[in-house]
C-alpha cells in the first residue's frame, strides 16, 4: 500500500492501492503516454481512425501526423519508393513503385506480403538475390525458403504492410516540411 493511502484496495486492483491513488497513476501514465482512441475525424494523411490522444494534441496512431494539421496541397506529395512482394498463387512478384496503390491494382495478385523501402537498385538486388528462382525474365518467382525468408523478415511485426507504408509517407512529409 502507497504511503497516506488509507482507502480500501479494490480486489481486482493491479496493485495494492486505494482507488484514489490508482486514479492518480493513471491519470499520470496517460498525460506520460498519452491514451489510444478514435480520432475525431480520419487523419488527414494516412486516413486511419485511430489516434493517441495527449494533453496538448492528438496524433495519428498510425503515421504519428498531428491531428488538425493541415497538409499542404500545392505541395507535392513526398517520393517514397518501395519494393513489393505480391503473392499469386504459388508465385511471388518483386516489384517496385512510387505509388503503389496504383501500380498494386493493376497487377493481379492473391495478397501484398510485405514493403521493403527502396528503389529500382533494391529490386535489382532482390531480383540478383533471387536469381535461382526466377520464372524467365520476368519479376515473378518460385516460392522458396530463401525468398520466404527474406519476405518473412520484411513482414515480421507488421500487421498490414499499408500501415508501414502510411509511417514512411508521413515521415517523408515531416522532413520535407
Amino acid at each position: 500500500m502507497a504511503s497516506g493511502c488509507r482507502g480500501p484496495v479494490p480486489a481486482d486492483a493491479p496493485i495494492p492501492l486505494c482507488e484514489w491513488h490508482l486514479a492518480v497513476a493513471s491519470d499520470w501514465e496517460q498525460r506520460r503516454n498519452g491514451v489510444t482512441d478514435a480520432l475525431p475525424s480520419p487523419c488527414a494523411l494516412c486516413g486511419s481512425r485511430l489516434g493517441v490522444r495527449h494533453g496538448s494534441a492528438w496524433l495519428c496512431a498510425v503515421c504519428e501526423w498531428r491531428y488538425g494539421e493541415v497538409v499542404d496541397a500545392e505541395l507535392p506529395p513526398p517520393r517514397v519508393d518501395v519494393v513489393y512482394y505480391l503473392r499469386y498463387d504459388d508465385r511471388i512478384k518483386i516489384g517496385t513503385t512510387a505509388n503503389p496503390r496504383q501500380r498494386l491494382a493493376a497487377i493481379w495478385h492473391d495478397e501484398l506480403l510485405a514493403f521493403e523501402r527502396g528503389d529500382r537498385a533494391v529490386e535489382r538486388r532482390r531480383h540478383v538475390q533471387f536469381a535461382d528462382d526466377r520464372f524467365g525474365g520476368t519479376e515473378w518467382f518460385r516460392r522458396s525458403p530463401a525468398l520466404e525468408a527474406h519476405v518473412g523478415s520484411l513482414a515480421a511485426g507488421v500487421d498490414d504492410p499499408w500501415l508501414l507504408h502510411a509511417r514512411w509517407v508521413s515521415e517523408a512529409v515531416a522532413r520535407s516540411g
